[in-house]
């Protein structure tokens, strides 16, 4: 892509159809249901979403995420051997850690956080646990096969570009129960080297791999206090390494990373500040980092990035529209947030992006769909906003006066 404008993409999830929502709510409770209609309605629907994208003006796309059949997260336990999931016990539930009620956002604001549960089902759906009781090995090629060859013939016939979100190590088991390896590093790298096949097919396959991490700052606010912060940094530092692992022999310019503080609609007043955690995330191996800056706990920080040197040839791909409210973004306002980020990285290293995905599983939405295209448009025309303020318009070719032909000499 020629980079004479601010490139338009987004973090993936997108609201689901409702015939797939039928299909995947079947898939989730085990009931009997047509195969072979689930994958039509599946490659159909991709289909019809990367035409939207492109028509709202998105120049990468993604497949929605709609082949997961899990969260963005917990997708990649049928794709990995070694693991069984069970509900949490009583104690385990209580237990701040392992509970989906632990954080210090919730002790702060537990009536709050007593209604959305009980509007959003999350603790019904957050309250499971994943064992690590064998080897984990990758054996999800199938299903990432067929996921890759809808998402490339949908972008191939709407003429785009197009990436495939997966799960970081840190993200994909963030506190498993250990039952077979008996050490917490031999579990990512084992993590890692499954997770490799999964990043290494997406890149084989000419599109853009983008690794999704909300675990990693998300934690942050589970372990500080007791722990302090250069206890978390160095739980993330190991984090980082296995990710790092995962992502060996992937061309960085094939690769971004995404973060997000768990973009629940909630508070999030105890979020880690993005400047805490900025040298480390420099250290991971990727083309493109995506992160959020658009909602109202994480807007101010794009100042942050001063304070940090971005290596040469790596590009900013920040929140600028957000799915944590249903108001839809002035293009002038996304516009202006992608000229904070021009400022300091240089134009030719910034890419549209928006927050968080604007599903957070195939039976959570967090705006109306209609609401999504009405974000991402904005988005799309904010970026066009910015990319004229930057580049200016082109500047026709001066033409050269022709040379006046020299008379010639009639024979005498």
């Amino acid at each position: 892509m020629a980079r004479n404008r601010i490139p338009v993409s987004h973090v993936g999830s997108l609201v689901r159809t409702p015939k797939l929502i039928e299909f995947m709510q079947a898939i989730h409770e085990e009931r009997p249901y047509d195969k072979a209609a689930f994958e039509a309605c599946l490659k159909e629907a991709v289909h019809d979403v990367v035409r939207r994208q492109a028509d709202a003006g998105v120049d990468i796309v993604s497949d929605g995420e709609y082949g997961k059949t899990g969260s963005w997260s917990r997708y990649i336990e049928p794709r990995l051997t070694g693991i069984v999931v069970r509900p949490l016990t009583e104690d385990e539930f209580k237990d701040p850690w392992m509970s989906p009620h632990g954080g210090r956002d919730r002790e702060r604001f537990r009536e709050f956080y007593t209604d959305y549960d009980n509007a959003t089902g999350f603790s019904r759906r957050m309250g499971i646990r994943a064992i690590v009781n064998g080897p984990l090995k990758y054996v999800g090629q199938p299903l990432i096969q067929r996921d890759i060859a809808n998402l490339k013939a949908a972008a191939l016939k709407a003429k785009v570009e197009a990436f495939l979100p997966v799960v970081a190590p840190a993200s994909a088991l963030p506190y498993p129960t250990d039952e077979h390896y008996g050490n917490e590093e031999k579990i990512l790298w084992a993590l890692a080297d499954a997770l490799h096949h999964e990043y290494q097919a997406v890149v084989d396959a000419g599109l853009y791999v983008q690794v999704d991490d909300a675990f990693l700052p998300y934690m942050h606010e589970k372990m500080v206090p007791p722990k302090t912060l250069k206890q978390y940094l160095k739980w993330a530092e190991m984090r980082v390494a296995a990710l790092n692992h995962a992502l060996k022999g992937i061309p960085e310019e094939r690769s971004r990373y995404h973060i997000c503080w768990g973009s629940w609609n909630g508070p999030h007043v105890f979020d880690v500040p993005i400047r805490d955690i900025l040298s480390l995330l420099m250290k991971i191996k990727v083309g493109a980092y995506s992160f959020e800056a658009a909602n109202p706990r994480h807007g101010h920080e794009w100042k942050a990035w001063k304070t940090v040197k971005v290596p040469k040839g790596k590009a900013l791909m920040p929140g600028v529209v957000t799915h944590s409210t249903n108001i839809v973004e002035h293009p002038e306002l996304v516009a202006e947030r992608l000229m904070h980020y021009a400022s300091i990285v240089g134009k030719e290293n910034v890419m549209a992006g928006t927050d968080c995905g604007f599903a957070q599983s195939p039976f959570a939405r967090r705006v109306h769909p209609t609401i999504q295209w009405a974000k991402l448009e904005a988005l799309a025309e904010g970026a066009k906003i910015a990319s004229k303020r930057l580049w200016g318009k082109a500047k026709p070719k001066s033409k050269a006066p022709k040379a006046k032909a020299k008379p010639t000499r009639r024979a005498a």
